[in-house]
C-alpha cells in the first residue's frame, strides 16, 4: 500500500511506483485501466500478450495496491479490474517529492470540461445512473449536458435521492429506457453495470465506451441506505478523474 509519506527508506532507490510502472507491459496494463474496467482476456487482447503473462503483472499491481478486481455482477466467471487513480495520485506525488522537494505536487483546481455529451447507463436507472448524472452536473455547473437511461426503468430509489442530498444535490428523475436516447449524439457512453455493458446497444453517434464496474447498492446489504452512500462516493470518484478527459476532448468531438 502506498502512503503519502514522500521520503523513501533507501533514497538510491526508485521508488515502488517507479519500479512498478517503469515496466512496459505494466505500463500498457495501466494505460488501459485508466480507461476502463477491464476483463483479463480484453486486457490480453488489447496488449497483446499471453494470459499467463498478463494476470503475472496485474497481480504486481493489485500486490501494490494500484489495481482492484471485482466479480462481475452478469457472469460471476468473470473479473473486472479498476486502477485506483487515487492511489496513483498519491505515489506519483510521492516519487516526485524523493527526486527532489521542488517536485512536490499540489492539488490542481480541476479543469473546466468542454460542453461535452454524457450517458450514463445501468439496468434499473433507478440508483447508479441518476445518481451519476446527477454528480456530474453538480461537478461541472451544468457545462456537461449529461442524461442517464436504463435498458429495464425502475421507479427512482429514495435511498438513492437521500445519498444525493448529502452533496447538497435534490435528486428527480424520470425512469427513461435506452431506446429513447441512443440515437442522440454522445461523445463518451459510461455503463456502471456489468449486466448493461454485456447488452449495451450501438450508438450511431459512435461515442467512445467507458466500463465502471460497481455494484448495484439494490443488492448489496438488503438495498439499505449505505449501500448507495458507498455507490454515491465511488461514483463521485470516478467523475473527479473522468473531468480531465472531458476537459481534453478534441474541437472536433465537442
Amino acid at each position: 500500500m502506498y502512503s503519502r509519506s514522500v521520503a523513501p527508506a533507501d533514497a538510491s532507490t526508485p521508488p515502488p511506483f517507479v519500479r512498478l510502472a517503469s515496466d512496459p507491459l505494466r505500463w500498457r496494463l495501466l494505460r488501459e485501466l485508466a480507461g476502463s474496467d477491464r476483463r483479463v482476456r480484453e486486457l490480453v487482447e488489447a496488449v497483446g500478450q499471453p494470459q499467463n503473462l498478463v494476470s503475472y503483472h496485474l497481480g504486481r499491481l493489485r500486490g501494490a495496491g494500484l489495481v482492484t478486481a471485482r466479480r462481475s455482477s452478469f457472469d460471476g466467471r468473470d473479473t473486472y479490474y479498476h486502477l485506483d487513480l487515487d492511489r496513483c495520485a498519491h505515489a506519483l506525488a510521492g516519487a516526485g517529492a524523493a527526486l527532489h522537494p521542488g517536485l512536490r505536487l499540489e492539488p490542481a483546481p480541476p479543469p473546466r470540461p468542454a460542453r461535452s455529451r454524457v450517458l450514463f447507463l445501468c439496468t434499473g436507472n433507478s440508483g447508479r445512473s441518476p445518481m451519476a448524472e446527477a454528480l456530474l452536473r453538480h461537478r461541472t455547473d451544468d457545462r456537461v449536458m449529461v442524461v442517464s437511461a436504463g435498458t429495464r426503468p425502475k421507479p427512482l430509489s429514495a435511498h438513492a435521492v437521500r445519498a444525493m442530498a448529502d452533496y447538497g444535490i435534490t435528486l428527480s428523475h424520470e425512469p427513461t429506457h435506452v431506446d429513447t436516447v441512443r440515437r442522440r449524439r454522445f461523445h463518451v457512453v459510461i455503463s456502471l453495470c456489468d449486466r448493461v455493458r454485456e447488452a449495451c446497444p450501438e450508438f450511431p453517434s459512435r461515442p467512445s465506451l467507458i466500463h465502471w464496474s460497481i455494484p448495484d447498492p439494490a443488492h448489496e446489504d438488503g438495498g439499505a441506505l449505505p449501500a448507495y452512500r458507498r455507490a454515491a462516493v465511488e461514483l463521485d470518484k470516478r467523475i473527479r478523474y473522468l473531468l480531465p478527459s472531458l476537459a481534453e476532448a478534441p474541437e472536433e468531438t465537442r
